[in-house]
């Protein structure tokens, strides 16, 4: 593959040099459902002509200079090495088994750049494979997207979604309230960047039935997929004043685990056991990147701005207890929790101290910290709002849209997409520490339920 010897090599950003070290050599697989056959020589056109293939990380390969450091050096794309057409020959079961099998032994080759897409024509879909080094994952579904159309309008390009509303909370509030505000930000800033360091370091959870831990990312996988419906969470949402979605996903998750390790260790875990995750926040100012904007991005040399890997770390604890008479308890401890943590600035802060800490002792060091503070806690969880409306890819249908990562030492990883009134978490798992993610997945999909049942019979014993 040819390289392009007038363009100057680009350097890696810190968040990108992180990503290539072997212990958080992570790679993201983003699943397509299709609705038809794909017609993979039209695949292949839509690929050519797409912005990805034009964006500078798509198109360059990454290499090391004599001192060891990493940077893109822009290359020529052979479309047929990146497009892997498994053919309905293959006796593939599932496409769950088939990303689970790419999760943890199938790295993507550096001769080439970081990304390649295989298409499973015996289950009409396509797995995006995009090294992390590449981008964040708003910025990837940004990317991703801006191939697609609207099914309604064939001309129209998909957005984004949004995750909540950004509104100005100091609207309304007297000088009190808003210095008292700000007094609460400096104090749980204070007590959450404490905890993170500690984590860091050497604080770790209890263990319990779902923990991992070193070297458990090269354990074999399996995969699972629980779904909800948008309407079913939004009905939760309604139960308390200023909810959010994220409240709801939090309250599900806190349910459905503590429902889970009663059944793998009934009577074995104390009441209220903190259970922590780790989570990835978008820094950015705006949720996501549209087609418009990524075509004006690359046109301008300085965009560095808006691509890329832009997110803080957040230590999300959910607490394991006992099902109770009142399923919505789990949503009222998710929401008290998530509402310290919005008054905060710890995803800042672990941001910049990543930051300063690849730039002074190099990513060696801060792949160090990274690995111990995914030992030290529980899972790894992730919220990606996808499109609300039904779309196209090269004028076939979608019919879902799943994510997930390769395999960290996290024993769970859950990845949650939203699409087209419903949403789709991807559970990932070491088989030989959780067995079960298909149970799992059901303990989740019954705790919205139930707490749905609870929500619907309070709104109407209120109405009465």
């Amino acid at each position: 593959m040819d390289s392009h010897p007038n363009e100057p090599d680009d350097p890696l950003t810190p968040a990108g040099r992180l990503f290539l070290h072997p212990e958080m050599n992570v790679i993201i697989h983003c699943v397509f459902g299709f609705k038809n056959p794909i017609d993979v020589a039209q695949a292949k056109s839509t690929i050519r002509d797409s912005l990805m293939v034009q964006h500078p990380r798509f198109s360059s390969l990454m290499v090391r200079d004599s001192r060891g450091f990493e940077h893109w050096r822009k290359t020529h794309i052979d479309i047929d090495r990146h497009v892997i057409v498994v053919s309905q020959d293959h006796n593939i079961v599932s496409v769950n088994d088939y990303v689970a099998e790419l999760s943890v032994s199938s790295p993507l080759s550096y001769d080439k750049p970081l990304w390649e897409i295989h298409v499973l024509e015996g289950h009409n879909c396509a797995v995006f494979r995009i090294h992390h080094a590449l981008g964040d994952g708003i910025s990837l579904m940004s990317m991703l997207l801006a191939s697609c159309r609207l099914a309604a309008d064939t001309e129209a390009l998909p957005t984004v979604g949004v995750a909540g509303n950004r509104r100005d909370n100091s609207l309304g509030r007297n000088w009190r309230e808003i210095v008292g505000g700000f007094v609460k930000m400096i104090w749980f800033s204070l007590m959450f960047c404490i905890e993170f360091v500690l984590t860091s370091l050497w604080v770790c959870d209890r263990k319990t039935a779902i923990s991992g831990g070193a070297g458990v990312e090269l354990w074999p996988r399996k995969l699972a997929t629980a779904t909800f419906v948008l309407e079913d969470m939004k009905a939760v949402k309604r139960a308390f004043d200023n909810a959010t979605i994220n409240d709801v996903l939090f309250g599900v998750v806190s349910f459905g685990l503590s429902r889970y390790l009663d059944h793998r260790s009934p009577n074995a875990l104390p009441e209220g056991l903190r259970i922590t995750g780790v989570a990835m926040i978008n820094l950015r100012q705006q949720p996501g990147l549209q087609a418009q904007e990524l075509s004006e991005m690359m046109k301008r040399k300085k965009s560095g701005s808006r691509w890329g890997n832009k997110f803080g770390i957040l230590l999300l604890p959910v607490y394991y207890h006992k099902a109770g008479p009142d399923p919505l308890a789990y949503l009222r401890r998710a929401k008290a929790m998530i509402d310290r943590k919005k008054r905060t600035l710890e995803g800042h802060f672990s941001y910049r101290i990543g930051y300063l800490v690849m730039s002074w002792f190099g990513s060696k060091f801060a792949s160090m910290l990274n690995y111990r503070i995914v030992c030290n806690t529980s899972f790894t969880i992730s919220n990606l709002v996808g499109p609300q409306e039904e779309i196209t890819l090269a004028g076939n249908p979608v019919t879902y849209i799943r994510a997930n990562t390769s395999s960290i030492a996290h024993a769970l990883t859950m990845h949650v997409v939203s699409y087209a009134g419903r949403a789709d978490m991807q559970i990932l798992v070491a088989k030989d520490i959780i067995p079960d993610p298909e149970f799992l997945a059901k303990c989740f999909e019954d705790a919205l339920l139930e707490m749905k049942e609870a929500a619907t019979a309070a709104e109407v014993s209120n109405k009465i």
